[in-house]
């Protein structure tokens, strides 16, 4: 395309990378590029070619001397005269690793880097990459584009350099975890740095699971006034061609569509939980899943999100009653299963649980029963859903939601066992408005059945792990609308003890609450993955001593 160009078409690849699978990942750009022939440029997103993040794999010479060679290859694709392909893919230069973006077009290949490297929350890419200069301008189809890489706009100083380096327009491509209201801050900080330079900005943002994070896509556009001019669906793959029109004042899209209707936060939410347990299972090669249905709250959102996540077909569940499990859960459990059309087992533990008691009964002679028999219960349900995984191949899906999780009311090696946690980031409120939003709605590209999936009976009962008997949560936890604003004082927004009881909290019970969420740490440390919700989710987020001597509390 010659200089003085008047239209500029850019294809906003929002795609689903898998990490490490460097060759699929390249063939989903071609294929991107494929479809998009009609575009001049196909931006995908950062480090593309890996998937996001690629943690340290990107220390191993095998692993960067393969992205080389695809790097090669797809720069050797567009020498065909379509479009151009800008992607992020790690590089090496002058002995350096950088986070970076690679522009190819007519064969030829121009890379520039990061300049600002996160190294907090869930991000740590100071110790993987070196940070790159400040980047100059690419020409490219005979526009002068600055290319500033997902960390880089949330500064002013890369977009400034690159508009004194005589940018036209500003290309981003992202890797941005979903987390509770991020989309805002996202556009927040693109339409400061379009405004600040005068340049339309195009943001593309990965889409997909990758362990404990979920990439919610999102990509946007937003022209040199600040104002959105183009906003992609969340939680799906999506390729669009934009187009952007060169006037007297610059380039602006040419049909801007301004903001369209976004779901609400627990759609988001919920969206959420379902792509990493989908990606989870699908990208690790599970055949399907497995959990324990109690006829409880968080067993039934579990499994209506394993449903919506992979298909009626592929969940199997296993109730598995006590002497101590009601009748009213056995309904409950019946009931949700029949609604979600899914397999449910029934496998008593009452003779296993015998057996166990029996063979410690020298042991414990002389001593009352306590929370021991009760941890026997649940470590012997989790041991028989390890061995029915073990036999046909099916992932155990766990299934503690975070504020159990958080005061340790989760049993290690039994109801804790399992490979992956869809709500271990959602507290136990949410899980009860999550159940109520999913009986009226179906989510974003979700398998199972409209309308309502989850028994009434099960939402409104008082919770209890059925583990002795009349036991119900709040015998030994406070209300969960009161624990769980403790907990998210604690937690998300790291409050103090003085702030928290300033919000109306008993001083002894946020004491207690703090005490278990520290020496609960250990526990945590053991957990399986699961889906980043908020923004401070144990794990990647939040990392606390287990061995630990202070108290806030007094």
């Amino acid at each position: 395309m010659e200089t003085g160009v008047k239209t500029l078409k850019i294809a906003l690849a929002q795609l689903n990378p898998t990490l490490g699978a460097i060759a699929a990942n390249a063939d989903l750009l071609r294929a991107a590029r494929a479809g998009a022939e009609k575009a001049d440029i196909v931006l995908a997103s950062e480090l593309f070619l890996t998937g996001y993040p690629p943690e340290d794999l990107v220390l191993k010479r095998a692993f960067l001397a393969r992205v080389h060679a695809e790097v090669e290859k797809l720069v050797a694709d567009t020498a065909d005269g379509g479009p151009a392909l800008v992607f992020g893919a790690p590089m090496v230069e002058n002995g350096q690793l950088y986070n970076s973006v690679v522009v190819a077009d007519g064969g030829q290949m121009a890379v520039r880097h990061k300049h600002h490297l996160p190294n907090y929350a869930v991000f740590d890419e100071k110790r993987l990459f070196a940070a790159g200069p400040l980047p100059k301008a690419v020409e490219l189809r005979g526009v002068r584009v600055g290319l500033p890489i997902c960390e880089d706009i949330w500064f002013e100083d890369v977009c400034a350099h690159l508009k004194a380096d005589g940018a036209e327009l500003l290309l981003s491509p992202n890797g941005s975890p979903f987390e509770r209201g991020k989309q805002a801050q996202r556009v927040a900080h693109a339409s400061a740095r379009a405004q600040q330079t005068g340049l339309p900005l195009v943001y593309v943002n990965q889409y997909g699971g990758q362990d404990e994070l979920v990439f919610d896509g999102a990509s946007f556009a937003v022209n040199a006034d600040g104002t959105l001019a183009e906003q992609r669906p969340a939680w799906n793959t999506d390729t669009h061609i934009l187009a952007l029109h060169e006037s007297e004042s610059g380039w602006q899209i040419s049909e801007p569509t301004g903001n369209p209707e976004t779901q609400d936060e627990l759609g988001d939410i919920y969206a959420a939980a379902v792509l990493g347990l989908r990606d989870y299972v699908e990208k690790n090669r599970f055949p399907g899943v497995l959990l324990g249905l109690s006829g409880g709250i968080d067993s039934a959102i579990c499994a209506a999100m394993a449903v919506d996540a992979l298909g009626a077909e592929r969940v199997h569940c296993i109730m598995l009653p006590s002497r101590y499990t009601s009748d009213e859960s056995l309904t409950d459990a019946a009931a949700c299963a029949k609604q979600l059309g899914i397999r449910l087992d029934d496998v008593s533990i009452a003779e296993p649980v015998d057996a166990v008691e029996g063979a410690l009964s020298e042991l414990f002679k002389g001593t009352q029963a306590d929370i021991t028999e009760e941890n026997i219960q649940s470590r012997l349900r989790g041991t028989l859903l390890m061995a029915v995984s073990n036999k046909f191949g099916s992932m155990v899906v766990t299934t503690g939601n975070k504020s159990e999780v958080s005061v340790g009311y989760a049993t290690l090696y039994g109801d804790m066992n399992g490979g992956y946690n869809p709500i271990k980031d959602i507290y136990k409120t949410e899980v009860f408005a999550l159940c109520r939003w999913r009986n009226e709605n179906l989510p974003v590209g979700g398998l199972g059945p409209e309308g309502e999936v989850i028994p009434p009976t099960i939402i409104d009962k008082p919770p209890s792990a059925e583990l002795r008997p009349d036991q119900k949560d709040e015998d030994s936890l406070p209300p969960y609308e009161q624990l769980d604003d403790i907990l998210f004082a604690l937690v998300e927004d790291e409050l103090s003890f003085d702030e928290i009881i300033a919000r109306g909290h008993d001083a002894e019970t946020v004491k207690r609450i703090e005490h278990l969420l520290y020496i609960s740490e250990y526990k945590r440390r053991q957990a399986a993955p699961g889906a980043k919700i908020g923004n401070r989710n144990f794990g990647r987020d939040r990392r606390y001593p287990i061995t630990n001597g202070f108290r806030d509390a007094r």
